[in-house]
């Protein structure tokens, strides 16, 4: 380069303005970085993300994931059978189906709805409305327990989100004949009453589980693993002869009838182990339909109603006189006078004037005025203790769900004229299970045993009075079956019979009825070798009679009868007959073709049906 060159003024090159390099944007690398930098990051999340799915949640979502596809599915077990004594089944257990939706899917196929609903017999408008009210749930039911052919005619529909499940429904063969001692069970087969309930733990046993793979239908795919495995209900064998049932039913169904009674319960019981042998009760409903029966027909009369037991009540006065030592069945005598007693200002009454009866005779005719000055002849403390001995006043411990206890008043409390009516038959009350107990103790020689409804549960026995006393009560009480007697028409032919009838007002607010009673009957057959003992109870006749000689013992002889022949229970009578002559039965002379009138002094009598009830307030 030249000098001058050097010396001339070079061009100079143009530069930016500090304005515009504030407001122009970053560098191509520095965009490169930033960007690179955010993607590491996403990246960063993503893989803190996935390992949190996988490695820290990972037990949390596969839960999820087979709740929708891995489910645990119960495995239905079949109820226990119930039996009779003799292997008749009483309750059987049926396979039946369940149909259930999962409503979100079958509602989007909601047009098969009617196809559905004609199926089940139901109404369409109703059912959609059903589903879409429970739209957040996965299961429904649609119609329970259905017949197997019904409910696989709706499953090959095959519908979306409607599906199938096996269960099991109670039957019960009898019926109403059983439908008081058995009770029933609910939609889940869980005893709901009676000796369902009693025994549900035995009877119901155990559901299994199984874990399953099911599709988006809910069908199940493949069965995995068994979680649990199904313990079947247990069978259970009752005492209940269900011939002898069948008799006591009819029998006490046809006497309501016959009287017009508003209710009535029967108690057939072995004497020898306190095994109950039938127990009926009406009114009574059908346990195959339990819906639209009212509680009072389902309710078990004979152990969870009390009743005043009446002149049945005598046999225990009795049992305290001769075990006081100063009574024997032949003395000392009594008066009655012309069947009127004033004690305390209240007329105690027979129905007759009795005169001077034995204490026998205090039995078979049924006096309450005897029965009344026998009683305030013993001490307070033993007549009591005699009626809490035979079970007064506290539950037969038979198991029963609802069992009531009846009421004995406390000794120390009693007045006179309480003490005198109890002796009678009022003042206090009873089931009629624990009444039949009371007389399966007398019949036993004294040993009374704890009422049971299963076979084979025989309890030891306690002796609660001594043997002697026992079997002299079991003589007197023959005579009330004898003729002229109040129990005449408890008489079974070719068998000897010991009771004692019952007629009692029954009670009511403020006071008892007067046009209302309670009819019963307590017996026991063979009297010289007993072996069964019956109570009938029957409550409010309207029509026909209602002493309990007229109403309630011809029951006790007609299902007796029938039992005696069941169980084969050999005459005990035959030889009275052969030496004696016929005896008299209820039909006419027994052997005789044609039926005789009865004589004069084979009329029964009629016992009081107590008018002289103490009102309230009247107790000295």
């Amino acid at each position: 380069m030249k000098w001058r060159d050097r010396t001339r003024p070079q061009p100079q090159r143009a530069t930016s303005s500090p304005s515009r390099r504030r407001g122009a944007g970053p560098s191509a690398r520095k965009r490169m970085v930033v960007v690179v930098g955010v993607l590491g990051l996403v990246s960063l999340g993503l893989v803190a993300r996935a390992f949190d799915l996988q490695v820290v949640r990972k037990q949390f979502y596969q839960k999820q994931g087979d709740a929708r596809f891995l489910r645990e599915v119960p495995i239905p077990v079949s109820r226990g059978t119930i039996f009779d004594r003799n292997g008749e089944p009483l309750a059987v257990s049926t396979p039946v189906t369940s149909i259930w939706a999962n409503p979100a899917e079958l509602l989007a196929n909601d047009d098969r709805i009617p196809e559905l609903a004609k199926a089940l017999g139901g109404n369409a408008t109703d059912i959609q409305r059903y589903l879409e009210q429970r739209a957040n749930r996965e299961f429904v039911y649609l119609r329970r327990q259905m017949p197997p052919e019904a409910a696989q005619a709706v499953l090959d529909l095959d519908i979306p989100g409607v599906n199938g499940q096996r269960e099991f429904k109670r039957f019960y063969p009898s019926g109403e004949v059983t439908a008081h001692i058995l009770g029933f069970t609910n939609i889940d087969d869980h005893g709901q009453e009676g000796l369902e309930l009693a025994y549900d733990d035995w009877l119901a046993g155990k559901p299994g589980a199984k874990r399953v793979i099911r599709d988006g239908k809910g069908h199940v795919v493949e069965d995995l693993e068994q979680v649990r495995a199904p313990k079947p209900g247990q069978n259970l064998t009752l005492s209940i002869d269900r011939g002898i049932q069948f008799l006591a039913y009819n029998e006490l169904k046809n006497t309501l009838d016959k009287f017009n009674a508003a209710s009535g319960s029967m108690v057939v019981m072995d004497v020898h182990t306190g095994e109950i042998l039938a127990m009926a009760s009406l009114p009574t409903f059908n346990p195959n339909a339990v819906t639209g029966s009212k509680p009072a027909q389902r309710r078990n009369r004979a152990v969870t109603d009390v009743v005043e037991p009446g002149s049945t009540m005598k046999a225990f006065t009795l049992t305290a006189a001769l075990s006081s030592g100063r009574y024997t069945p032949t003395g000392p005598i009594i008066d009655t006078g012309k069947g009127h007693w004033f004690f305390y200002g209240h007329d105690i009454r027979d129905d007759d004037p009795n005169g001077l009866l034995t204490p026998t005779g205090v039995i078979t005719r049924s006096s309450n005025v005897g029965a009344a000055k026998i009683a305030m002849t013993l001490d307070t403390s033993l007549m009591y203790d005699t009626f809490r001995a035979f079970g007064f006043g506290n539950s037969t411990g038979s198991g029963f769900p609802g069992e009531a206890s009846g009421y004995l008043k406390i000794g120390r409390d009693w007045r006179p004229l309480e003490k005198a009516i109890m002796a009678y038959g009022y003042g206090l009350n009873v089931t009629p299970l624990q009444l039949a107990n009371a007389y399966a103790t007398i019949a036993d020689g004294g040993v009374m045993h704890t009422p049971t409804f299963i076979k084979g549960d025989d309890s030891p026995g306690k002796q609660i009075i001594s043997p002697q006393v026992a079997h002299e009560l079991v003589s007197m009480l023959e005579t009330v079956t004898g003729p002229g007697s109040t129990g005449a028409k408890a008489r079974i032919a070719n068998y000897s019979v010991a009771g004692k009838t019952g007629t009692s007002h029954q009670a009511i607010a403020g006071g008892y009825s007067k046009n209302t009673y309670n009819s019963l009957f307590a017996g026991i057959v063979p009297a010289s070798n007993p072996q069964l003992v019956a109570v009938v109870v029957v409550n409010g006749t309207t029509k026909g009679g209602y002493f309990g000689g007229t109403v309630s013992a011809p029951v006790f002889s007609a299902v007796m009868d029938g039992a005696l022949r069941l169980l084969d229970i050999p005459p005990d009578n035959i030889g009275r007959w052969y030496v004696g002559g016929p005896l008299q039965g209820n039909g006419g002379l027994v052997g005789s073709q044609q039926p005789v009138k009865p004589a004069a002094n084979d009329v029964p009598i009629n016992e009081a049906p107590v008018d002289e009830a103490p009102t309230e307030g009247a107790m000295p």
